[in-house]
C-alpha cells in the first residue's frame, strides 16, 4: 500500500497516519482490502487535540484472534486520536449502508484511501430510508442530551463537556436534514447550521454556540453556563419536532 497524502492535515498528523497504516497492515496482511479515512480529517474541520481520526478498515475475513491483535494496537493508536475503526468485508458493507443510510452516505461522501481499494466506487446507497433515521437520531440525541445532564449533576463542568460531544453527533444529522431538503450538503459544520436554520425558518443559535464550545472559541462562565445548555435544548428541540414534519422526499 502506498502512502497517501490528505489535504488540510499537519505534516505531523499526516506521518501518524501512514505508521499507522503499516501497523494495521502488518496485522491484517492480505485480509486487508482496504482502508478509508472519514469524518472532519477529510472535511477540513479537524481539531489537533479535539477532534478524533476515523478509520473504516474494509477486509476479506476476520475472527477473534485478528480482532485481539488489533486490541493491542489500539491500546497505542487510540491515544493519537485514532478510534476503533469499523471493521466490514465488503458484503457486510452494502448491508450496513441499506440499515445505516446517513452514516453510509457521510463516509461515500466524504473520505480518502489511505491505502488499498475504494469501496466506494460505483457504489449507491439508498435514501429511501433517510428521513426515518434523520428522524430518529434527533429523537435519541434529545432524549441523551437529557439524561446525560441529569447524570452530570448539572455542573458546568459537565455541560462543557456535554454539549460538544452532543452537537458532534448533531452535524451528521443535519446534513441529512440537507440532503431530504434537496441542498447542497456542506463540509463546514457552521454553514451546515445557518442553511438548515434559514430553509426551516428556525433559531438554531443554541447550536452554533455548541460548536463554538466544542471548537475552543467561546468560554463561558458558571452563569452562562446553564443558559448555553438551555438555548441548545430549545434549539434542539424545535429542530426534532420540524424534521418531523418533513416528507420523506424533502419536498415542502
Amino acid at each position: 500500500m502506498t502512502e497517501r497524502v490528505i489535504e488540510g492535515l499537519s505534516d505531523e498528523t499526516q506521518k501518524l497516519l501512514q505508521t499507522y497504516v503499516k501497523d494495521v497492515k502488518g496485522v491484517f496482511g492480505e485480509q486487508l482490502e482496504g482502508m478509508l479515512l472519514y469524518g472532519s480529517a477529510v472535511r477540513g474541520e479537524f481539531l489537533p487535540g479535539r477532534s478524533n481520526l476515523n478509520i473504516l478498515l474494509l477486509v476479506s475475513s476476520y475472527d477473534s484472534a485478528v480482532l485481539k491483535q488489533y486490541s493491542a494496537l489500539h491500546r497505542q493508536w487510540g491515544k493519537e486520536q485514532i478510534v476503533v475503526p469499523l471493521f466490514l468485508t465488503e458484503e457486510e458493507l452494502r448491508m450496513s449502508a441499506a440499515v445505516f443510510p446517513l452514516e453510509f452516505l457521510e463516509i461515500q461522501e466524504h473520505h480518502r484511501v489511505l491505502g488499498g481499494r475504494d469501496p466506494f466506487i460505483g457504489f449507491h446507497v439508498k435514501a429511501d430510508r433517510l428521513r426515518e433515521a434523520v428522524v430518529q437520531g434527533l429523537t435519541s440525541n434529545l432524549l441523551r442530551l437529557r439524561q446525560r445532564y441529569v447524570e452530570g449533576g448539572g455542573t458546568d463542568d459537565a455541560t462543557t463537556i456535554l454539549l460538544p460531544l452532543s452537537i458532534t453527533s448533531t452535524l451528521p444529522l443535519l446534513r441529512g436534514v440537507q440532503r431530504l431538503l434537496g441542498r447542497p450538503v456542506l463540509s463546514h459544520s457552521d454553514a451546515v447550521i445557518k442553511d438548515v436554520a434559514q430553509q426551516l425558518k428556525l433559531d438554531l443559535q443554541g447550536l452554533l454556540d455548541a460548536l463554538l464550545l466544542k471548537r475552543g472559541q467561546i468560554s463561558p462562565g458558571p452563569r452562562e453556563v446553564p443558559r448555553l445548555f438551555d438555548r441548545y435544548l430549545q434549539a434542539a428541540t424545535v429542530l426534532a419536532r420540524a424534521v418531523e414534519q418533513l416528507p420523506q422526499s424533502g419536498e415542502r
